[in-house]
């Protein structure tokens, strides 16, 4: 089935469509929501989350303002953020052992292979070095711009500056 018919079915609360979609899209999501929260049981459980946020949502969904996959995506990575910043996070992670650590320092340098399921590394790859450390920190590892300005040591106009033009070149290859 194509995509635009499930979708339109999704909206529509068919639960075959959304099945479908589910099935399409949640190790891509799973992986995103992953590297922010760094531990797969919340990843899990955020990622259940963001497909029943979506079903309930689906009729706020557009094509004219972009690709399905990528508005999931952003309920995604709001959900892992969100999930982050909450009182019960942190209050869990205040005793973390040092294996969380050794993860961390692990896989801080490059994308996690499990963000990569829909290929999405291949493209990041061919942007230039200024992207992509942007895109990695903001959307692969759930960085605000703020947190992202301090961590690249750059001035957070220079970052929000970077951010839009990298993903206006994201877009371009993608779609190109």
């Amino acid at each position: 089935m194509q995509l635009e018919t499930l979708v339109e079915k999704f909206k529509q609360k068919d639960e075959k469509a959304f099945e479908s979609l589910y099935n399409m899209y949640r190790d891509s999501m799973q992986g995103v929501i992953y590297n922010i929260v760094r531990d797969n049981d919340i990843a899990e459980e955020v990622m259940q989350d963001v497909f029943i946020k979506a079903w309930h949502n689906a009729s706020t969904y557009s094509s004219q303002k972009g690709r399905f996959f990528t508005w999931i995506l952003n309920i995604a990575r709001n959900a892992a953020i969100d999930k982050t910043r909450s009182k019960a996070f942190k209050k869990s992670k205040q005793n973390l052992d040092s294996d969380f650590f050794v993860d961390i320092l692990e896989t801080s340098e490059s994308l996690d292979n499990s963000t990569d399921a829909i290929g999405i590394k291949k493209f990041v790859g061919k942007l230039a070095e200024k992207c992509k450390a942007v895109i990695e920190l903001i959307y692969f590892k759930g960085y605000t711009q703020l947190e992202a300005s301090k961590k690249l040591d750059m001035p957070i106009g220079t970052i929000k500056t970077r951010n839009r033009n990298c993903i206006k070149e994201l877009r371009n290859l993608v779609l190109n």
